[in-house]
């Protein structure tokens, strides 16, 4: 679609005189809903490309971008150092060191995209997946570490990052950043190239969430300054998307009344491109954005989830020849913007961040129990207080039993 900006116009409700109606065109049986979504598995003719698959680099009219090979590099590199962080995770959890772990392999260009095309005073508000958009954001890859592993909620300040800690109740955070785009729009942090603007991430199964739907709601009302940005990786954990949408979930925007796009989410330039347009549109004044990024989940929708139960090999063997990364190298190479040097300088590097993540696990301290009270309210509550002691007084208890020789 066109970045022109949004217009209410033929949308006021007013009547109007149009003419005779036209003929109700036939409503689609669920057969053929089902095969026209299946029929976009390469994105459709919506879809936002810059970079083919093949690593080509091609032109859009509306949504075209300039970098320079310095920045594309950048962004190889970030993709890779995200990539890297993430397989470790996922082994972490095998090992017995984290409770559990999201990975996010197949999705690093949709997130680094993004991610890149926030301004330091913009908001991100993430799900639990966004370590891509975490890195971005300038926290260590370690600084997520506690929450998957239980000693913490998230050891990072929001207001000082511009990004939100992780959000586990599946599209909350979607009313979390709804409320705060309406108050930089109250406060009027708006419109200009100065102005603020939040985005927040969910994925394709949270648009069956009602909190997405009502934050859709607010945040269309008031005009906020919220790029809603759906990482559909085509698996809401075992269902597919035809099962959670009748339409591809872009155009579910227009009920709302504001512009939605398709982007090709496994390449890192249209994912720039698009967000950067996103986040300029609301940083003016103009209202939401929704931005479908269409991509995969090359991995478990966690460390528990078992994917092969319910999709097929052929499926994961054809998304792994759009893998985003390979993408972006292929071009590197082809117009000569990287040399080996460059990929094994960031292989190294990779390996570095790699030893440093898995070593800062290990070295994770258990928190004192103490905590689970004293970080609860900024006050601590008489009736807080009591529950503390005792519960002290309960672990004390063990303590005694094992000095009098009793079992525990």
């Amino acid at each position: 679609m066109s970045p022109e900006r949004w217009t209410r116009e033929g949308h006021s409700g007013e009547a109007t005189d149009t003419g005779p109606p036209a003929a109700t065109a036939a409503k689609p049986t669920r057969e053929q809903v089902i095969a026209g979504l299946r029929a976009t598995s390469e994105g459709g003719a919506d879809l936002v490309q810059l970079l083919t698959p093949e690593g080509e680099r091609v032109s859009h009219p509306d949504f075209d971008i300039d970098v320079t090979d310095a920045q594309l590099r950048d962004l190889y590199r970030d993709m890779v150092l995200v990539r890297r962080t993430d397989r470790e995770g996922n082994a972490l959890q095998r090992q017995g060191q984290l409770g559990i772990w999201v990975p996010l392999l197949g999705q690093e260009a949709a997130q680094i995209g993004a991610g890149r095309a926030l301004k330091p005073q913009d908001m991100a508000f993430p799900s639990y997946r966004e370590h891509g958009v975490a890195w971005c954001r300038g926290l260590d890859p370690t600084e997520v570490l506690g929450i998957f592993r239980g000693t913490d909620h998230g050891s990072w300040d929001p207001k000082a990052t511009g990004f939100h800690l992780y959000t586990i109740v599946i599209g909350n955070q979607c009313l979390n950043a709804a409320g705060y785009a309406m108050g930089q729009r109250f406060e009027g942090r708006v419109g200009d190239d100065d102005g603020e603007a939040t985005m927040v991430f969910f994925g394709d199964g949270a648009t069956s969430q009602g909190d997405v739907h009502e934050a859709m709601v607010w945040a269309a009302v008031y005009d906020a300054p919220l790029v809603f940005f759906c990482q559909n990786n085509q698996w809401a954990i075992s269902e597919p998307t035809e099962r959670q949408s009748r339409v591809p979930l872009y155009q579910r925007a227009s009920g709302y009344g504001f512009p939605g796009i398709r982007v090709d989410g496994n390449d890192v330039l249209a994912s720039l491109a698009v967000s950067k347009w996103a986040l300029d549109e609301c940083r003016h004044g103009n209202g939401p954005v929704l931005v479908e990024a269409f991509t995969y989940r090359m991995d478990a929708h966690t460390t528990s989830d078992d994917a092969t139960r319910y999709r097929l090999a052929d499926e994961l063997e054809a998304w792994k020849l759009k893998d985003p990364i390979e993408r972006l190298r292929v071009h590197l190479v082809r117009e000569q913007i990287a040399g080996q040097d460059f990929f094994d300088s960031v292989e190294a590097e990779s390996d570095e961040l790699a030893a440093r993540f898995r070593d800062y696990c290990f070295n994770l301290a258990d928190p004192p129990p103490q905590r689970m009270f004293s970080q609860v309210y900024a006050e601590q509550t008489p009736q807080l207080a009591e529950q503390e002691r005792e519960y002290l007084r309960y672990l004390d208890s063990f303590a005694d039993d094992s000095l009098a020789g009793g079992v525990h």
